[in-house]
């Protein structure tokens, strides 16, 4: 994994002008709504076939015809995919190849008391970090087919500063939505990075790749059919943080940059809250290899 901090070779990414991606096709969880949509969004304007992965067909046909309204001739899909049922399958997607996955998906769930999916885990840790633990596993030999395929992982920054514990991955001890919340980015990222580490190992021509978006607010993102004008005022928070639009672009980037590499995170570049992305130093505990291999073995084990 490359953990020190290396900015691009590309002289700069405009995340306006995106490189052409034709023929190849990526999968965004949760690209019916949020930070996956404008992941998608973007991606299709690249010329790629874009699959959103959602649950719920009558929101992923509204985000394909909102896409499909910026952009006329998008390669679109919808794959059915409940990552909160870790038997959900992924056998529908008819394809050969697929160039990268982004992990995007995931649930927070304020004021509302503890849940259980159908497996008996905790809602929140099954659907953001399980599911996809499962979902990567099954996707990976359409990922090893392709050229160079790629995982990128969408994190938090709240992530950053949660502390995992391994004693107790389903909260079944004082649970608190907002701080089950932060673990399960912190899983996703050191699943991310652990899963790059095994992948070199192996000799794998995949990369597993980290983003986060920054501080991503309703109030400040463009209006979409999937995302009406929010009302409320948008300063001073655009000072300092930016909408989801503007979230999307380290994913965008992990996906596209030829210049990245395995074990890396972008993130936002204006104290990682808000800008254009930029390579970020991974380090603490998302750094923790031993960490990160015991919450492996943790997840096989729930997942098996």
């Amino acid at each position: 994994m490359t953990s020190t901090f290396r900015e691009s070779a590309v002289s700069h990414w405009d995340v306006h002008h995106l490189p052409r991606a034709d023929g190849k096709t990526f999968l965004v969880t949760g690209g019916n709504a949020g930070i996956g949509y404008f992941v998608a969004e973007q991606l299709a304007g690249t010329g790629a076939t874009v699959l959103l992965g959602s649950r719920d067909t009558t929101k992923a046909e509204t985000a394909i015809a909102s896409i499909r309204s910026l952009v006329p001739d998008a390669k679109l899909g919808h794959l059915r995919l409940d990552l909160s049922d870790l038997k959900s399958s992924v056998d529908t997607l008819g394809i050969e190849r697929l160039e990268a996955v982004v992990c995007n998906a995931g649930v927070l769930l304020e004021d509302q008391p503890r849940q259980e999916t159908a497996d008996g885990l905790e809602l929140t840790f099954a659907t953001n970090h399980l599911g996809h633990f499962v979902l990567v596993h099954r996707l990976m030999p359409l990922l090893e087919a392709a050229e160079a395929g790629r995982v990128v992982t969408t994190g938090s920054f709240v992530g950053k500063s949660a502390e995992l514990d391994l004693d107790d991955l389903q909260s079944k001890r004082d649970y608190q939505p907002k701080r089950t919340y932060a673990r399960s980015k912190l899983a996703q990222m050191l699943f991310a990075f652990e899963l790059d580490r095994r992948l070199r190992e192996a000799g794998s021509t995949v990369l597993s790749v980290v983003d986060h978006p920054g501080g991503a607010l309703d109030s400040l993102t463009p209006p979409r059919p999937v995302h009406p004008e929010p009302a409320g005022r948008k300063f001073p928070a655009g000072l300092l943080l930016q909408g989801k639009e503007a979230g999307a672009w380290p994913a965008v980037r992990a996906v596209l940059d030829p210049s990245v590499r395995g074990g890396e995170m972008f993130g936002p570049r204006v104290f990682g809250l808000r800008g254009e992305p930029r390579r970020e130093p991974v380090r603490g505990k998302l750094a923790d290899s031993a960490l990160a291999a015991r919450l492996w073995a943790a997840s096989a084990e729930l997942t098996r």
